[in-house]
């Protein structure tokens, strides 16, 4: 079966007759009767009723007409979009964890308006485990967040890594030596919320440092983590590429202690399926800028 046949299908259904099917498709009629020929075998089903005063659909004729429209629709559908230089276009629900929103978001959406001047973003800053519960239920298109999944449904493109590291406030008189978990933990540790992969690595860092119920204060803004962090309120847990300017000027420094926290792993993450192509050209094009930006 192939789209002639199909096509040859639709049109004598439409024009009544084998004859005038042929000269629409500038065909000659013993062509136009092989094509059908040619259907009703693959199919294994006669589509139409030969008879004296012409012919007619068959029951099944009539039942698969619709289908066959339909193919025809997709075809001349799928040659609109080759034939456009912008074919990703519509509203795409991005999901993206703030830090990314702090570091290189800003290059991946001015060259997406720059690629695909028809498409438009709608935007949702997240921690991780609200962004993934968002793509699973399709409430979001992408999301770009910290580590991959193991569920089979979801497709993922590594974006980068980010370096953690112990900073606070020159304030706080944890700088110019090595610092211990003990010293660390007489103020409340300021990092990632509960929920998170940073948060889980920084108490297990300190448990095992000897520090048996480690004061965190957890929380989703990082906007909240810098400033209390900068207020003294306790040392603090963050990638030093989110506080690039604040570690230049002297305003957080950099901590010297005996527990380093592993870098972070960035995924951009959707649910395959036929129309994924989008999300995964996006997905593709984040790497790229991700991996510019922290070279």
């Amino acid at each position: 079966m192939d789209f002639r046949q199909i096509e040859t299908f639709v049109w004598i259904a439409e024009l009544g007759s084998f004859r005038a099917a042929a000269d629409k498709l500038n065909a000659t009629q013993p062509a136009i009767s092989q094509r059908i020929a040619g259907l009703e075998s693959s199919l294994g089903v006669r589509v139409f009723e030969r008879g004296t005063r012409g012919i007619r659909l068959t029951e099944k004729g009539q039942e698969l007409l619709a289908h066959a429209q339909h193919m025809l629709n997709l075809r001349t559908e799928m040659l609109r979009v080759a034939q456009q230089q912008r074919a990703i276009r519509g509203t795409l629900r991005l999901g993206v964890a703030e830090t990314l929103v702090h570091t290189w978001l800003h290059t991946l959406i001015n060259d997406l308006h720059v690629r695909y001047p028809d498409l438009v973003i709608e935007l949702h800053v997240d921690t991780t485990n609200v962004l993934r519960t968002q793509l699973h239920t399709h409430q979001i298109d992408l999301a770009m967040l910290v580590d991959a999944s193991h569920d089979p449904r979801e497709y993922h493109v590594h974006l980068c890594d980010y370096d953690l590291a112990w900073v606070a406030s020159p304030q706080l008189p944890l700088h110019g030596r090595q610092v211990s978990a003990q010293e660390l933990a007489a103020y409340p540790i300021i990092t990632y919320p509960a929920i998170s992969l940073p948060y889980k690595r920084v108490h297990t860092a300190l448990v095992q440092s000897g520090v048996k119920s480690p004061r965190m204060f957890g929380s989703a803004s990082l906007s909240t983590i810098i400033h209390m962090t900068k207020k003294a309120m306790g040392p603090s847990v963050l990638a030093p590429a989110l506080i690039q300017d604040d570690l230049n000027d002297g305003t957080l420094l950099l901590l010297d202690t005996p527990m380093p926290i592993s870098p972070i792993s960035f995924y951009a993450a959707w649910m395959d399926s036929q129309n994924s192509y989008r999300e995964r050209t996006v997905a593709t094009l984040a790497s790229h800028i991700a991996r510019q930006s922290t070279e």
